[in-house]
């Protein structure tokens, strides 16, 4: 067959049977259907994986922004470990199989530590065995930063590789299509996975569905990964023809050795100190070294960018947590915020390429690709300025909770009579029949005494605690203090209770939950609700009221069923509402403007860094360049690790300004470093090497010539005066 013939440029059997369809490789239709189910898998898991720390792991903020950040890093520090193994040992098809059943082990064994009703032998909604998860969902991470990263570097070279020499056009159309199929991926499952992560599920209770976030991604990874397999028939499988990053840091290392071993004031200077590698390996490769040691300099203030960049699926997603997801005919939320970075590549990569650049030239500024990578660092320091002050927003709308030392408590009037009540260093209250106070009041911890009217009682405040006093119709009776919420409910859900004041038990309850049988006098435990309007039903016997509330997003209610309370279609005018804390109240529509500064920032620094490295690198080490760049991502991870566990800054928003003000101060360095950079045409300065290579080869040849005709001529004047010479030649 023509397919298996040998392949004029490989030197070797090559392009496997695949056929062409509209003059593309059918394997190609393969590997770009394995790339988008793959990306989906990857950024569908990546979206929810900050709020699954929280919120199911039961991680504060901090740790869940440094172990999401730790995993990010190592996505990027794997992909050095692809390239060496595909290049150097199994080549780009058989590391892809192998990482890719890793990959898709990590993501059914995060989906796995996601159902909590595995540990729940209580059977509440909460894992018993939070170890269990912890241990297993840092397994499944860990396979997934070796799955991904390892097989990064190989898709898209494994896909160029499918195409002969006469097929350039069809090569650069399916890079096209590949990108396309990332930012497909990723765009799909951030909308994707949040809303099933919002689902409820469960065996015995019914909880978010973080099983389902994840397990969706996992059924994507296997999917494609039996795809690409089933192309296998079709696919050209290049051999591994040695890594070029190892070769270069064995150069960079005899370089470094022999300059150490020649320290000595008598042996004379270098010019540059790769220059010591001579010994060993050739001008041409050390001259490429050379200009891959001055881009990857130029890579040293670069980490900052990046940590700020992927703190949109950490930071800001938590931030988002604390907003309102309520866009009228859309509510988003606050893992889905994340899909206008993509949206905003795919409309704002055309329009600067085609509208703004040829804008700025037609000014007459020439706009460098280093002068756009600062303008990009700049965008991206004011949209963390921007997000601090929508966090200072949001905090405006944050309740003040209690500190360990101090405790608040709110009143609750349950009789049908309006009480004066006096606090300790505070005005003389009034409280309206079967209503309570409208703030908390701040004491510190231990024993406070409470008058109402003639009865003064001591009451014993907790120590961090928020707390409810109920007070009873006939004050002389007992007086309860019921405990309170000391943090905003999680994941925008809004926390509701019931206190009964009536002299029967009554039962509360509605499709979301069931409160229960409250007894007299007493409240029921917090159950979360979902927003949007309620209806409760309240029942005592076979007398029935309903109830209904419209709610937003993550407050808590105390409702009131008064003592009073007739059964009947008005009783609702009679349950009262205390607002314990305030829903979500800062429009998520607020964080778009960050996402604009930091997705132009990524166009202007990352596409055209990407863009410059290439043209500044070797024709044989883009990969190394390549390498390097991926690196700096994975220490940016590292940075925001160290900042969110060492600086514990009290306010969010200043956690912001600081890292806005950090990467301006790395952004002034990386503008004095280009300044000084000079561009260079590396096919030229390999072409000059080449040129002396061959020059200094035809020197070597002629000088050959010279000596052979020397010793020919040598010859033959020997030979004429030896007859047994003569005779010898004679013969020849």
């Amino acid at each position: 067959m023509a397919d298996n013939e040998e392949d004029p440029k490989k030197g070797r059997q090559s392009r496997g049977t695949s056929k062409e369809v509209c003059g593309y490789p059918l394997s190609i239709f393969f590997i770009v259907v394995n790339e988008f189910c793959e990306r989906f898998s990857y950024y569908g898991m990546r979206a929810v994986l900050v709020l699954y720390f929280k919120y199911f792991l039961q991680w504060d903020d901090d740790l869940a922004t440094s172990i999401y950040h730790v995993f990010v890093a190592l996505c990027y520090l794997t992909p050095i470990l692809g390239a060496i193994v595909a290049d150097s040992w199994l080549g780009k098809f058989k590391t892809i199989i192998y990482l890719s059943i890793v990959y898709a082990i990590g993501q059914v064994t995060m989906a796995v530590s996601a159902i909590h009703d595995i540990t729940d032998t209580d059977r509440d909604g909460t894992p018993n065995n939070l170890t269990f998860h912890i241990v297993l969902s840092m397994l499944g991470l860990f396979l997934i930063a070796l799955g991904t990263g390892g097989i990064k570097p190989c898709v898209a070279a494994f896909g160029g590789d499918q195409f002969n020499d006469n097929q350039e056009k069809q090569r650069r159309t399916f890079f096209s299509v590949f990108y396309l199929c990332i930012n497909g991926g990723s765009l799909l499952s951030t909308i994707i996975t949040p809303i099933l992560r919002a689902q409820t599920c469960g065996i015995f209770i019914k909880e978010k569905c973080y099983s389902l976030a994840f397990g969706v991604p996992a059924a994507l990874m296997v999917v494609a990964l039996l795809v690409f397999i089933s192309g296998s028939g079709m696919y050209y499988k290049a051999e591994p023809e040695g890594n070029i990053m190892l070769d270069v840091c064995k150069c960079i290392g005899f370089a470094i050795k022999n300059r150490y071993r020649h320290r000595s004031k008598r042996y004379p200077k270098k010019q540059h100190w790769m220059d010591w590698a001579e010994a060993k390996y050739s001008k041409l490769l050390i001259a490429q070294i050379k200009m891959v040691l001055k881009v990857l300099f130029l890579y040293i203030p670069l980490p900052m960018f990046w940590t700020l960049f992927d703190q949109k699926g950490s930071r800001w997603t938590l931030q988002a947590t604390n907003m309102d997801g309520d866009f009228g005919l859309l509510v988003i939320q606050p893992d889905q915020m994340q899909t206008v970075n993509p949206i905003l590549i795919l409309t704002l990569v055309p329009i600067m390429d085609s509208v703004l650049y040829p804008l700025i030239k037609k000014c007459g500024l020439n706009f460098t690709p280093l002068r756009r990578m600062t303008v990009g660092m700049l965008m991206a320091a004011i949209a963390f300025v921007c997000a601090a002050l929508v966090q200072i927003q949001i905090d405006t709308t944050l309740p003040t909770f209690p500190s360990t030392s101090q405790s608040q408590v709110k009143l609750l009037n349950m009789g049908s009579n309006p009480v004066s009540v006096r606090l300790p260093g505070k005005d003389a209250l009034t409280l309206p029949a079967a209503q309570a106070s409208e703030e908390f009041f701040t004491f510190e911890a231990g024993n406070t005494s409470v008058s109402i009217g003639e009865v003064t009682k001591n009451i014993s405040l907790a120590n961090g605690a928020r707390q409810t006093l109920l007070i009873p119709s006939n004050i002389s009776e007992e007086w309860v203090l019921s405990d309170g919420l000391t943090s905003k409910p999680q994941e925008g859900n809004n926390a509701i209770r019931f206190i009964n004041g009536m002299n029967t038990s009554v039962n509360v309850s509605t499709s979301a939950a069931n409160f229960g049988i409250i007894e007299p006098s007493y409240y029921s435990n917090y159950s979360n609700i979902k927003n949007g309007m309620i209806l409760f039903k309240i029942s005592s016997g076979s007398q029935s009221c309903e109830y209904s509330k419209e709610f937003g997003y993550g407050s808590s209610y105390t409702f009131f069923i008064p003592g009073t309370l007739v059964f009947g279609p008005t009783c609702q005018e009679s349950i009262t509402a205390a607002e314990d804390i305030k829903p979500n109240s800062v429009s998520m529509a607020l964080q778009i403007p960050q996402y604009f500064f930091i997705t132009v920032g990524e166009v202007m620094f990352s596409v055209t860094g990407l863009a410059f490295s290439y043209s500044q690198a070797p024709s044989n080490m883009k990969a190394v360049l390549q390498a390097g760049w991926l690196f700096t991502v994975a220490i940016g991870n590292f940075i925001v690790l160290i900042v969110a566990e060492l600086a514990k800054l009290p306010k969010q928003w200043a956690e912001y300004i600081l890292f806005a003000s950090l990467l301006v101060a790395v952004c002034i360095i990386f503008s004095i470093m280009a300044y000084f950079y000079t561009y260079m045409d590396p096919t030229e300065i390999e072409a000059q090497f080449k040129k002396n290579d061959d020059d200094d080869a035809d020197d070597d040849k002629k000088t050959t010539e010279v000596e052979m005709v020397r010793r020919d001529s040598d010859d033959s004047h020997d030979d004429s005066d030896d007859d047994s010479n003569k005779d010898r030649q004679t013969k020849i």
